[in-house]
């Protein structure tokens, strides 16, 4: 359900990634060639970047399909940005809060993305969501699943987790209380992009001169693209992926 990509390297106008590639994000909307559950993704879209000198991304989410927003294919041609995260949403749920649903959602120079399900919500998470603050837990974006699971890896973030071990951590927890959860997790603060590959396809393509993109499959058939092993934590920079074998969770 759902698919996403991040990006980090020379500034370029958002369609470069999103919309022009043949098999972009923009595509995959409707015609997605490696998601494994549901066929589109026509349930919201966003996208969050980064301007140069501000910490605090920039967002632009809607609850309709991509292709039918007129107002984003003038955005994605002229606007700049070095630093991306972009998501089509498949939504677990129908009827579930609309726009505040659609990913990325963000807070401070977090942006954050979930592409997968949980089975059982909300009931399966009730007990971790139990454990947040109640402040937190009353300040959460949508009623859906990736709005809970962005809230917990905040929460890890604000306790001073590093961002691998805020993703690691949620997984591990709520792969523990959803035992079929996909949970492919993706998070970025504008200088570096966090990942997980748990249930569902991940792709990187490392390019010294055009830069680091993540995303939930190949925008075209070039030779530069690498899958990510299920069950695998992704960090990356501009210049360098590290990829760590994620544990299953205890019985």
């Amino acid at each position: 359900m759902c698919r996403h990509l991040a990006y980090l390297g020379p500034p370029v106008p958002l369609g470069e990634i999103l919309v022009r590639p043949e098999h972009g994000l923009y595509r995959q909307s409707w015609a997605p060639r490696r998601q494994r559950y549901g066929t589109v993704n026509a349930d919201g879209f966003g996208v969050g970047w980064y301007a140069p000198g501000d910490p605090v991304p920039a967002r632009y989410r809607r609850d309709r399909p991509i292709w039918g927003d007129g107002a984003f294919a003038d955005l994605a041609r002229v606007v700049r940005s070095g630093a991306l995260l972009a998501a089509v949403r498949s939504a677990t749920l129908p009827g579930a809060d609309g726009e505040a649903a659609a990913a990325p959602f963000a807070d401070g120079p977090y942006l954050f993305s979930h592409n997968g399900a949980v089975p059982g919500w909300p009931g399966s998470l009730a007990p971790l969501a139990g454990e947040l603050p109640p402040a937190e837990l009353l300040g959460l974006a949508a009623r859906c699943d990736a709005a809970l699971l962005w809230a917990l890896v905040l929460h890890g973030l604000r306790t001073g987790r590093p961002a691998p071990d805020a993703l690691a951590g949620t997984v591990a927890a709520v792969a523990a209380a959803a035992p079929r959860a996909r949970l492919n997790l993706l998070l970025t603060d504008g200088s570096s992009i966090t990942a997980t590959a748990w249930g569902d396809t991940l792709w990187y393509r490392a390019d010294p001169a055009a830069g680091t993109v993540v995303a939930s499959e190949p925008y075209d058939d070039g030779p530069l693209w690498t899958e990510v092993p299920d069950h695998t934590l992704l960090t990356a920079t501009r210049t360098e992926i590290v990829l760590t074998p994620l544990k299953e969770p205890a019985p």
